[in-house]
């Protein structure tokens, strides 16, 4: 599905590997339609950690629809001087994080994800 909010991202996330520092956005939903979570971080060279990381939440509409969040992500990049995107438009699993909003393997908010391959949304073996 095309985001017109998203596009600006889109775009530069086509234009392939372009070096270091590069950004990773990841989408986060309670299902595989709807994100309301985005992760953002920022990759100051191969293999290494994340020296930047912000999050957007809404609880009420897709945050691939929102502007101010796109706007906002964008300007997170830029202040990283990041030269590549790297971005999936889908949804990379639950939007609540183990040890922090929940404890055990399984996110009881959000059954969809329980058993669910998160790259391929469907469900494991």
């Amino acid at each position: 599905m095309h985001y017109k909010a998203l596009w600006p991202l889109t775009k530069r996330a086509n234009r392939g590997f372009r070096g270091y520092p590069a950004a990773t956005v990841a989408f986060y939903g309670p299902d595989d339609r709807v994100a309301s979570k985005v992760a953002v971080g920022i990759l100051p060279s191969e293999g290494a950690d994340a020296s930047a990381l912000e999050r957007w939440f809404a609880s009420d509409h897709d945050v691939r629809t929102d502007a101010v969040i796109v706007s906002a992500i964008q300007q997170f990049i830029d202040a990283h001087a990041a030269k590549t995107v790297f971005m999936h438009e889908g949804m990379l699993g639950c939007p609540h994080e183990e040890g922090v909003d929940y404890e055990g393997e399984w996110c009881p908010k959000c059954p969809f994800w329980k058993g669910r391959d998160r790259w391929a949304g469907v469900l494991s073996e």
